[in-house]
């Protein structure tokens, strides 16, 4: 494991103070290894919320052989794509909304720097209040008195319970704290996060086992209703909604990525984090899940539920505590981070690092985000809007990176407003790669918003799908015919 995190470079002299600040500049130090990669992306798995999304696939009603294939497909897709998502950064030693000027402009980076920045805002409220619905189980067990002041009829406000406000405010407070630590307590934090969860899932899986017996295991959570071809359909869905699932931390991997000491390392990384440990994990989840109906009588697919069933207090405890803590670290590494480097992109001089994670941090009370993900139904709705708005924004910058430029990019240039500058394009903006975005989202969240109409549910489900391969292509074929026009490509 590293001893230091990464340092800024100093901000070079040629370099406009209204693109730049120390957060931004290129990194002159790169020294995450591989471990600190697998944990980024342990923190990133480990969460009730994966647990939660992980588990519901199997009620799906497939075949566990299925789901797991589904899993290990889904997961395998994210893989490579954060491979091809981390070598731009990783080279460049630059931040995602930086990297983003090569393709969009120097000032229509902001575009996207804004939508994910937007995004990450409503994951982050998501993944907190998941985690205090986690501490809410271990107040009422602590304080018994405490349970009438949990009840959303009774004692709730724009549709959170008044434990809950409590709950969700106290974390609030935390993670800001850790966040405004900086980068070194942030990767200590995750390096713990991830480790830790497994302890306590095998700590849980070995309890319901001892309960309930080996023989008591079963993979299949729920009914198996589609066989041969009929499942082919469900199973494709599966596998999108993993991506989905992923697609923002993977869209911008390059924040965490431009740490690497090096590419190699990345690769090693983001293999032992996503197909090894979601694997793993995913296994843990279905047990687990599986075993509750034996010792409950009943399936519980939410893990802080299932530790609540526990008779020993000091076990409630340690397990709530353990996946609000894990929950926490996901929400930091990918939703507060993502946001301050967005946010900061807008104008570097005015908004800092900090400044940018408190902005998201105070938007993710307001958009009440107890109300997008209150249940399966919603989830996927969620999952499927988000993923319509980050699908082009991906394709964009891979088509840029890897079959415009050829890998080649300057990063001085990253920080001109020179109007001579490889990114200036028209006025500081790309307009192709804002055609290609605004093509590939409003095509992509149709299905979503339109799921009534014959035919659209199902295309809802590949949201990322279509609004990537739609910004890819048109972005590819916009560029190509203006190059070709001026005669730069045959």
């Amino acid at each position: 494991m590293t001893e230091t995190l990464t340092t800024a470079a100093p901000t070079a002299p040629a370099y406009d103070p209204r693109l730049t600040n120390a957060d931004l500049a290129p990194l002159r130090k790169q020294t995450w290894g591989s471990y600190n990669i697998f944990a980024f992306w342990m923190s990133d798995v480990h969460s009730v919320g994966g647990y939660v999304t992980a588990g519901s696939l199997f009620a799906l009603g497939l075949a566990s052989w299925q789901v797991l294939a589904a899993l290990l497909i889904g997961i395998t897709i994210v893989y490579f794509f954060c491979n091809l998502v981390a070598k731009p950064s990783q080279v460049t030693g630059v931040p995602y909304p930086v990297m983003c000027r090569s393709a969009f402009g120097v000032l229509g980076a902001n575009i996207p720097a804004i939508i994910r920045g937007l995004i990450a805002v409503a994951w982050y409220g998501i993944q907190t209040f998941l985690a205090s619905a986690a501490l809410d189980v271990v107040l009422v067990k602590l304080f018994p008195s405490l349970a009438p002041y949990a009840v959303v009829d009774d004692y709730g406000f724009l549709g959170l319970s008044l434990l809950g406000w409590g709950s969700y405010l106290l974390l609030w407070v935390v993670q800001a704290c850790v966040f405004w630590r900086g980068m070194e307590s942030i990767r200590k934090f995750i390096d713990f996060c991830g480790p830790a969860v497994y302890v306590v899932m095998l700590l849980l899986c070995g309890y319901l086992v001892a309960k309930a017996g080996w023989g008591a295991i079963d993979l299949k959570l729920g009914e198996v209703k589609y066989t041969g071809w009929s499942s082919v359909p469900v199973m494709l869905g599966a596998i999108a909604l993993v991506v989905s699932y992923f697609s923002g931390p993977m869209l911008n991997f390059g924040d965490f990525s431009r740490y690497g000491k090096s590419f190699a390392a990345v690769r090693r990384g983001n293999l032992l984090g996503l197909p090894v440990n979601f694997l793993l994990f995913s296994l843990l989840v279905v047990i687990t899940a599986s075993l509750t109906v034996p010792v409950y009588g009943e399936l519980i697919t939410d893990p802080v539920a299932t530790v609540a069933r526990i008779d020993s207090t000091f076990a409630i405890v340690l397990g709530a505590l353990t996946f609000t803590i894990a929950t926490i670290g996901i929400n930091i590494v990918a939703n507060f981070i993502s946001p301050a480097f967005d946010f900061s992109h807008v104008s570097p001089q005015r908004i800092s690092w900090r400044a940018g994670g408190m902005i998201a941090a105070v938007g993710s009370v307001l958009i009440t985000p107890w109300n997008l993900y209150n249940n399966p139904e919603v989830i996927h709705y969620t999952l499927e809007v988000l993923g319509a708005f980050i699908g082009p924004l991906f394709g964009v910058l891979i088509a840029d990176y890897y079959l415009v430029r050829r890998q080649r990019v300057d990063v001085d240039d990253l920080f001109t407003l020179s109007p001579t500058g490889t990114y200036w394009y028209s006025k500081g903006y790309n307009p192709a790669a804002v055609l290609a975005t605004a093509v590939g989202a409003i095509v992509a969240v149709i299905p979503v918003l339109a799921k009534d109409v014959t035919g659209m549910y199902t295309a809802a489900q590949y949201s990322w799908f279509i609004g990537c391969g739609l910004g890819f292509l048109v972005y590819l074929l916009v560029t190509r015919t203006r190059l070709a026009v001026k005669g730069v490509i045959a």
